[in-house]
């Protein structure tokens, strides 16, 4: 009997996957894709599969569905993503333990150390000899305690190099800064079937005549062609490029490799395949020279520690024969990203060493008896994302430079950020921005110190600005400008004797256009707030009292579903619901009107709304015909969300003035 009823099971397991593989989003199709590395596409098909499955029957494959979903979220570094289809496979039954491993490494990978370890440790109790599950308790233990311990390093999100695509590995070499990108003015049209973002190319950033970086753009010569490239390094006297191509093929696997190119009248000469040793099946990447031009390391598949391994070459000897560098430097993890600061100090990065999620940079000392001393870079150089492609300005006296992470980047896109180590300091960075996450250059910000500080300052052309602090004293800052309603905020600096990075954003309601009020929920159907509604709505109460002599119009807005009659009569409840509550929390009623809208007023995507939906362009009108033409589920209900909104414009500002 016990055979023959799982033999039953696993006749209807075969019935559903028959059945999603006959119409609609098919399973195989997903399989195929991510067989073949490609992740973007995958998980999207995974998700409209999952989306698919709405009988109580469907429950087993649902699981299996959204282990698979989760693994190409993992894959593209969607930590969160892939954490939420790992919880639901594992909510839904999913028999094998691999989900919840890998539930606890996304865990770390979202800094959720306290989490993770709780994880890892259900794993132990089902597989108590797990090598994997103990490295990765003790990592998670290691990352919890070793947080706390954050170093002196200033990191910053440097703007003027990122886009909404990926920017990552950059290089400084003689004043230009190099770097990798993905962004929409690459030289290809191909998207890659990982990512789904364009190939990427190498630009390079100078500074001008004020020691500003310029505007990026892409490095001259032959170099950038419709394959990948990037990850460069230079010989010392700058005349040749050390960088990396990823060439696909039909008839094979992606080959990776390491080419040259040699600069000639202000140009990069047509690249050639740099052959270590005669191989080229091997892939081959990341090159870094040694300052004195002596090896070359870069990171390769060749037979050694675990996944990817750092390895050198003596440039200088002709067989270029590979020398790994051991189990010092390299694990059963990843070790990729070497940089040569020196010919005795290297940094790269590895998800092999203790970390703190994701790939860390580590810096690693060569002593005179030839053996390598690791040591991770701490926080905030490293987070619990992935953090790599680290290089220093050799010519600055303190040590600073730039480095690569995903950090707090749910679609797992790369940024480049700035880092440097001075002196012992306080100080604090901020931005000043609209409701649509536009920086709003040239705004006032003052900040009054409890030690009799007063300073005032302009936003500069991303809305940023600076202040140095004192440790231990009570501030308020206020932010405003031409056009805009003013906001006031108060905080007080650690006490500490250490240097410590405040950071802190303005965001200014303008008094020309709308303004969305993010988080503002109803129950479904009905016009009454939820209480998660409250945060945003206090916000609201706090900027009127503020801004005493201004009248606003809550409006609410619906989308495409339900009669024209039915999404007016709802919208007009919803927003008057918001009045009530400001009213109820002491806001002249004088200084209120309400209006619901429907259907009637399609948004138009902003800045802000293009890089949380990256499949909107700026620009979009979601009217009802845009919305049907798209020919994904997802991405309609994406638009119906961003229809969905309430928001407020200011009428006057001249209220009870006169």
């Amino acid at each position: 009997m016990k055979f023959s009823f799982y033999k039953v099971l696993a006749v209807q397991f075969l019935i559903m996957l028959t059945c999603v593989s006959c119409g609609g989003p098919k399973l195989s199709v997903a399989d195929r894709q991510m067989s073949r590395g490609e992740y973007f596409n995958a998980s999207r098909t995974y998700r409209a599969v999952y989306n698919s499955l709405t009988k109580r029957d469907d429950r087993q494959l649902k699981g299996e569905v959204a282990f698979r979903m989760a693994e190409a979220h993992r894959k593209l570094s969607q930590w969160g993503q892939a954490e939420a289809a790992y919880r639901n496979s594992i909510r839904l039954g999913y028999p094998d333990s691999t989900a919840r491993i890998n539930l606890a490494e996304m865990l770390v990978a979202e800094g959720k150390y306290s989490q993770a370890a709780d994880a890892y440790g259900e794993y132990l109790q089902i597989h108590p000899d797990s090598k994997i599950a103990i490295a990765g308790l003790n990592k998670a233990r290691w990352a919890q305690s070793a947080k706390k311990q954050t170093s002196r390093y200033i990191v910053r999100k440097d703007r003027i190099f990122n886009t909404q695509r990926s920017e990552f590995s950059p290089m400084l070499q003689d004043g230009t800064l190099y770097f990798t990108t993905t962004n929409e003015k690459v030289k290809g049209n191909e998207r890659s079937d990982i990512t789904g973002m364009k190939m990427s190319d190498i630009w390079m950033s100078r500074k001008n005549e004020q020691n500003r970086w310029m505007a990026p753009e892409p490095i001259e010569g032959d170099i950038n062609t419709d394959m990948d490239e990037g990850i460069c390094s230079f010989s010392p006297d700058g005349s040749v490029m050390y960088f990396t191509r990823a060439q696909k093929s039909k008839e094979a696997d992606t080959s990776v490799g390491i080419y040259t190119s040699h600069r000639n009248n202000a140009r990069w000469d047509e690249p050639e395949r740099f052959v270590i040793n005669g191989d080229t099946i091997s892939n081959f990447g990341h090159p870094a020279v040694s300052p004195s031009g002596e090896y070359l390391y870069f990171t390769c598949d060749l037979p050694g520690m675990g996944g990817y391994d750092i390895c050198r070459i003596n440039l200088k000897h002709p067989e270029r024969r590979p020398e790994n560098l051991g189990c010092a430097v390299n694990t059963e993890g990843d070790e990729k990203y070497p940089y040569l600061l020196t010919d005795s100090i290297m940094y790269f990065s590895s998800d092999g060493h203790p970390g703190f999620g994701g790939l860390d940079i580590f810096k690693a000392v060569l002593s005179p008896d030839g053996e390598w001393k690791v040591s991770n870079m701490g926080m905030p150089i490293n987070s619990p994302g992935d953090d790599f492609g680290i290089t220093f300005d050799r010519t600055s006296d303190i040590q600073s430079g730039f480095f690569s992470s995903n950090r707090n980047d749910r679609r797992g896109y790369d940024n480049i950020y700035s880092f440097e180590l001075p002196d012992l300091k306080v100080r604090i960075d901020g931005w000043v921005t609209d409701h649509d996450d536009e920086p709003v250059k040239g705004a006032v910000v003052r900040i009054a110190g409890e030690d009799g500080t007063l300073r005032r300052t302009a936003s500069g052309a991303n809305g940023e600005f600076t202040f140095k602090l004192q440790p231990g004293v009570k501030y308020i800052m206020m932010a405003g400008a031409k056009g805009y309603l003013n906001a006031r905020k108060e905080f007080t600096t650690d006490t500490a004797e250490t240097d410590a990075l405040y950071e802190i954003e303005f965001v200014l309601a303008s008094v020309t256009k709308p303004n969305i009020l993010d988080n503002i929920f109803y129950d479904f159907d009905k016009a009454s707030l939820r209480p998660e509604s409250k945060k945003a709505l206090d916000g609201l109460v706090k900027l009127l009292n503020e801004n005493p002599n201004i009248t606003i119009e809550m409006a609410s807005h619906t989308d495409r579903t339900g009669t024209e009659e039915y999404n007016q009569n709802l919208s007009e409840r919803r927003a008057r619901s918001v009045v009530e509550y400001l009213i109820a929390e002491g806001i002249d009623s004088r200084r209120l009107q309400y209006h619901g809208f429907g259907k009637s007023r399609p948004k138009t995507v902003t800045v802000r709304d293009a890089a949380k939906y990256p499949q909107f362009r700026e620009g979009d009108i979601l009217t009802d015909s845009f919305i049907e033409a798209l020919t994904s589920e997802s991405d309609r209900e994406a638009a119906d969300q961003i229809n969905r909104r309430t928001e407020f414009s200011v009428l006057s500002v001249d209220y009870n003035l006169y």
